[in-house]
């Protein structure tokens, strides 16, 4: 289960950082009527499949290890390349 004290944490500090996500990232959704807690989970799966150098940065720095891995393990979206790399990138 997530570890929703940490993430609650992340989340607070996140709002106040006022970010912006690239609209192609999200080409099938509005970007900002994104809540980063609420769709954690999607957010994090639409980086690790598309997302460039500084979306990258942006995740790893506002959520936790943690989240990321279970997103890895439970994700049914992402590609099998994404998956192999972040498998890696999260277990270290």
């Amino acid at each position: 289960m997530f570890d929703f004290f940490v993430l609650r944490l992340w989340y607070h500090k996140l709002m106040a950082s006022n970010i912006q996500f690239r609209p192609a990232l999200f080409w099938d959704t509005d970007p900002k009527k994104l809540d980063i807690k609420k769709h954690a989970k999607y957010i994090i799966e639409r980086i690790m499949d598309f997302g460039n150098e500084e979306d990258v940065r942006w995740m790893r720095r506002y959520y936790p290890k943690s989240l990321l891995a279970e997103v890895v393990r439970k994700s049914r979206v992402l590609g099998p390349s994404s998956r192999t790399l972040w498998t890696v990138l999260t277990t270290q």
